[in-house]
C-alpha cells in the first residue's frame, strides 16, 4: 500500500479547522503535523485544498437486486466514491426485499473491494407487506444495523410499536419512511399552488406530519430510538424539535434538494424533479435550513434513488426518485456553507460523523491511528452538473445545469485513493 503525503492542507473535522500535513500509513493516519519532511509514494500539495473524513450517507437506493437497469452495487459505490462518501446505507426496496440473511449478504459481498462500506438495511416487516416482523436475528447475524420498509410506511401502527419496542434490545435503528397513503392517495407532487396549476394531484404536507407525530409518540412510548427519513416540511421539522427538547429519543436526516429547491422546480412538468417527499414550498425549506442550524436535523443524505430516462419520460406516470450521491457535499456547501449559515465543521458533523455515531460505527477525526477514509475537496471550484458526466447509471438528478460551488477531488478508502477527479 502505497504511503502518501498531504502538504499545506486545511484539515477540517467534526471540532478542529487548521493548516497541517499528514502523513498516511497502513490504511491510517501516522502523522499530523505543521511541517512532515517524510518520503511518500504519493506527495499531495493540499494548498487551497481541505481534507475532512469522509462522508457516510445513511439513505440510498442501490437497486440491486431486481432493478440493476437502475443502478447496481458496484455503479452504486463508483458514485458514492465520487462524492467523498465511503459508506451507506442501502434501503431494502429491491427484488427480493432484503428481508433475509441471503439478500443482506448478497448485497454485503458485491461490495467487497469496492472501497465503500456498504450496510444494507432490513425490511422492518417481511416482505414490506406491512404485517409480521422480520426475523431481526437472522438480519444482525447477516450485518444489518438498521431497519425499514422504507419506499413506503408501516401503517400498521401496532406493528411499528413492536419493532420499536425490540429495538430497545436488539440495538437496530429504525428508520421511518413518514406518509400516510390515505392522505397522499395518489398525489404525485406537493400540495398546493404549483400542483393546482398544473392541474394534477398533490401530496399534503399533512400526509409526513402525521406520520411523524405517530412514530414519535410510539417511540416515547417504550422509550426507544426513531430515526425520522428525509424531512421536508416545516411541520415535521417543528414535531421533531419540540420532541427532542422534551427528550424523546428521535433523530432525523434530510436532504439537499429539501433545503435548495422549491416545487416550482415541478412547472416544465419534467419528471426528474418528482421524488417522495415531494419538494415543497420557500416556507419549507426555510424551516428545513433553521433546523440544520439549530441542530433539530441530525443528518445530511441523498435518498439517492436512481430510475432510468425512459422510465422518467411522463410526467405524470413516472416513478418517483432523483440520484444524489455526486451532488450531495458540492450543494451542501453551495446552500449552507458559501451562505454562511453553517461552518464546515457542521457539513462534517451532518454528513460524516452523525450517520455513524446513530449506526454505532467508528466515525473518524483527523489525528493519529485514524482510520483514513478521507475526502479531499476544492472548496471553491465552480461547476454545472452535467447528467450525463456522473457515475450513476442513472442520470436523474434535480441539479441538472446548476452551478455548485465546491467539490470532491479525490477520495481515500483506508488508506487507498479510489477516486481521483481526471
Amino acid at each position: 500500500m502505497d504511503t502518501i503525503l498531504l502538504k499545506s492542507i486545511r484539515a477540517v473535522d467534526a471540532e478542529n479547522d487548521f493548516i497541517s500535513d499528514i502523513y498516511i500509513e497502513d490504511g491510517k493516519i501516522k502523522y499530523v503535523a505543521d511541517s512532515i519532511d517524510m518520503d511518500a509514494d504519493i506527495v499531495i500539495d493540499g494548498t487551497g485544498l481541505a481534507v475532512m473524513p469522509s462522508f457516510f450517507d445513511m439513505h440510498v437506493h442501490f437497486r440491486d437486486p431486481g432493478f440493476t437497469h437502475k443502478e447496481d452495487v458496484l455503479t452504486g459505490c463508483a458514485a458514492a466514491l465520487a462524492g467523498g462518501v465511503t459508506g451507506v446505507v442501502c434501503m431494502p426496496n429491491t427484488n427480493p426485499v432484503a428481508d433475509n440473511a441471503d439478500t443482506i449478504k448478497y448485497v454485503i459481498n458485491k461490495a467487497d473491494g469496492t472501497g465503500v462500506d456498504v450496510y444494507p438495511a432490513g425490511c422492518i416487516t417481511n416482505g414490506m407487506s406491512g404485517s409480521g416482523l422480520c426475523n431481526y436475528k437472522e438480519l444482525i447475524s447477516a450485518g444489518v444495523k438498521a431497519i425499514s420498509d422504507d419506499g413506503r410506511p408501516v401503517e400498521n401502527a401496532e406493528q411499528m410499536r413492536q419493532a420499536l419496542e425490540m429495538s430497545n434490545d436488539n440495538g437496530l435503528l429504525v428508520i421511518s419512511h413518514c406518509e400516510d397513503l390515505s392522505i397522499i392517495n395518489g398525489g404525485i407532487m406537493n400540495k398546493g399552488e404549483i400542483s393546482e396549476k398544473l392541474g394534477v394531484k398533490g401530496m399534503d404536507r399533512a400526509s409526513e406530519d402525521m406520520i411523524t407525530a405517530r412514530e414519535i409518540i410510539l417511540a416515547e412510548s417504550v422509550d426507544a430510538r426513531i430515526h425520522i427519513a428525509h424531512v421536508s416540511t416545516k411541520g415535521s421539522t417543528e414535531i421533531i424539535r419540540q420532541s427532542k427538547k422534551a427528550g424523546v429519543k428521535v433523530t432525523c436526516e434530510t436532504c439537499p434538494h429539501y433545503f435548495l429547491l422549491t416545487d416550482e422546480k415541478l412547472l416544465a412538468r419534467d419528471a426528474d424533479f418528482r421524488m417522495n417527499p415531494p419538494l415543497r414550498t420557500a416556507e419549507d425549506t426555510e424551516a428545513i435550513i433553521e433546523g440544520i442550524v439549530d441542530g433539530t436535523i441530525d443528518c445530511i443524505v441523498t435518498d439517492h434513488a436512481p430510475h432510468a430516462a425512459e422510465e422518467k419520460a411522463d410526467f405524470e406516470k413516472a416513478p418517483n426518485g432523483v440520484v444524489g450521491l455526486e451532488t450531495s457535499f458540492a450543494a451542501s456547501l453551495t446552500g449552507l456553507y458559501h451562505t454562511g449559515k453553517v461552518s464546515l465543521n457542521k457539513i462534517v458533523q451532518l454528513m460524516s460523523v452523525n450517520p455513524r455515531k446513530l449506526l454505532g460505527l467508528e466515525y473518524i477525526s483527523i489525528k493519529p491511528n485514524e482510520t483514513a477514509d478521507l475526502v479531499i475537496a476544492d472548496l471553491n471550484k465552480e461547476w454545472t452538473v452535467e447528467p450525463q458526466m456522473l457515475h450513476s447509471k442513472s442520470k436523474n438528478t434535480v441539479f441538472k445545469g446548476m452551478k455548485l460551488k465546491g467539490k470532491p477531488i479525490m477520495t481515500l478508502s483506508k488508506g487507498e485513493i479510489k477516486y481521483k477527479e481526471m
